[in-house]
C-alpha cells in the first residue's frame, strides 16, 4: 500500500552556508512527485535527506505517518535508482533483482516468485541470466528499477536516473517510468534538471532555487500559471518570453507600451509590469505594427520556431511547420490577449 510523505520544515546547513531553506510539502499516497532545478539548488540534497544518506538541520520528516529522523536508511523501508545503475557486475540480472530479497531473508521460492513478477513487469524476463555488461543502457536502468521495486517499498526515489542515456532511450524510459508507477502505484520522489522530464512524468512539480521552494503544483498549473518569472521561465522550452514596458488607460481600455510597440490588452492596476507570453501565445502577422528582424529559424518537423530581434530583445514565436521565412525579413507580431502572464518589477506574479 502506498504511504504519504510529509517533508516540514527542512534545513539544511553545510558549515556556514544553508543549501535548503525551510521546505515544507506534503506528497500523498501513490503521488509522484518531481523536484526540479538546476544543479545546486538543493534538490538531490532533499532526496539524500528523505533517503536518510543525510540528515537535516532542522525540521520533520514523516512517511507513512511515522518520523523518520534518525532512522537509518535500511529501516526506512524506501528504494532507490541512482544516475549510475550501481549493479552487481558479477551477478546475474536475476540476482541483482533479488539481492535485496536475499539479505531480508525472503524463501528461495517466494525469491524467485517475485524475480519473475518484477521482470515480466520491466519486460526484461528474457534477460534474466545475463550479466550487467551485457545489456544495454536502459536495460542495466530497468534492473536496476526491477531491484528496487522487488522490495515493494513504501516510497521510490529517483535521482536523475535518465542523465546517462541517449535522446532515444530518454523517451522510452520516461515512458517506462510513467507506466511502472501507474501500475505499482508506489509513492515516488523523482529528482531532475529536465524539465520535459518534470512535464511529462509527474503528478505534481516542486520546482526549487538556491534551497529555497519556488512553487508546486501540477504540471499544468506549473506551465500557464507560475508564480515568478524564474519559474515561468525555467519551465517550457523554448522559454517565455519576457517584455518590460508601461500601462497606459484611457478609460476602460488599456494597453501595454514597451521599447519599440504597444499591444492593446486587459493590463493589471499598475503603472509598470513584464509580459510573459510562451512562443506558442505570439503569432507572425504580415500587418502589425510590433515588429522585428528575424535572427534564427529553427525547423523541428511538427513545428517551426523563429526568433525576432526587436526593441525589448529577442522574441521567440512558435510557427506553423510550413512556415517559409528567411533571415533578416521584416516580420510583425500579435498576441491573443488571452494568455498573459502579468509580474511586477521584482518579477512575482500579478493577480
Amino acid at each position: 500500500m502506498a504511504s504519504s510523505l510529509q517533508i516540514a520544515g527542512i534545513r539544511k546547513s553545510f558549515k556556514s552556508v544553508e543549501v535548503l531553506k525551510r521546505i515544507d510539502i506534503d506528497v500523498e499516497p501513490g503521488e509522484f512527485l518531481i523536484l526540479v532545478g538546476p544543479s545546486g539548488c538543493g534538490k538531490s540534497t532533499l532526496l539524500n535527506i528523505i533517503a536518510g544518506l543525510e540528515e537535516p538541520s532542522a525540521g520533520e520528516l514523516r512517511i507513512g505517518g511515522r518520523n523518520v529522523i534518525g532512522v537509518p536508511p535500511a529501516q526506512r523501508d524506501i528504494a532507490m535508482v541512482f544516475q549510475s545503475y550501481a549493479l552487481y557486475p558479477t551477478m546475474t540480472v536475476a540476482d541483482n533483482i533479488g539481492f535485496a530479497l536475499e539479505m531480508r531473508k525472503v524463501p528461495k521460492e517466494a525469491r524467485h516468485k517475485r524475480i519473475q513478477e518484477v521482470a515480466a513487469l520491466l519486460q526484461i524476463d528474457q534477460l534474466l541470466d545475463r550479466r550487467p555488461a551485457q545489456l544495454s543502457g536502459g536495460q542495466r536502468q530497468r534492473v536496476a528499477m526491477g531491484r528496487a521495486l522487488a522490495r515493494d517499498p513504501q516510497l521510490f526515489l529517483f535521482d536523475e536516473p535518465l542523465s546517462n542515456l541517449d535522446a532515444k532511450l530518454r523517451v522510452e524510459m520516461r515512458a517506462e517510468i510513467k507506466r511502472l508507477h501507474l501500475l505499482a502505484g508506489i509513492t515516488t520522489v523523482y529528482v531532475t534538471h529536465d524539465q520535459i522530464e518534470a512535464m511529462t512524468l509527474g503528478s505534481r512539480i516542486a520546482v526549487m532555487k538556491g534551497g529555497v521552494l519556488q512553487q508546486i503544483g501540477t504540471p499544468d498549473e506549473i506551465y500557464r500559471t507560475p508564480v515568478n518569472t524564474y519559474v515561468a521561465g525555467f519551465i517550457g522550452s523554448p522559454t517565455m518570453n519576457f517584455i518590460d514596458g508601461r500601462i497606459e488607460r484611457q478609460g476602460a481600455q488599456s494597453r501595454f507600451v514597451f521599447t519599440g510597440g504597444a499591444l492593446e490588452l486587459p493590463c493589471p492596476d499598475t503603472p509598470e509590469a513584464t509580459l510573459g507570453q510562451r512562443p506558442e501565445h505570439i503569432h507572425l502577422s504580415d500587418d502589425a505594427p510590433w515588429r522585428g528582424e528575424v535572427v534564427l529559424v529553427e525547423p523541428t518537423g511538427a513545428d517551426t520556431y523563429v526568433v525576432v530581434k526587436t526593441g525589448v530583445g529577442l522574441i521567440t514565436v512558435r510557427a506553423p511547420a510550413n512556415t517559409r521565412i528567411r533571415l533578416g525579413e521584416s516580420v510583425g507580431m500579435t498576441v491573443s490577449g488571452r494568455h498573459n502572464n502579468w509580474f511586477d518589477t521584482a518579477g512575482q506574479r500579478l493577480g
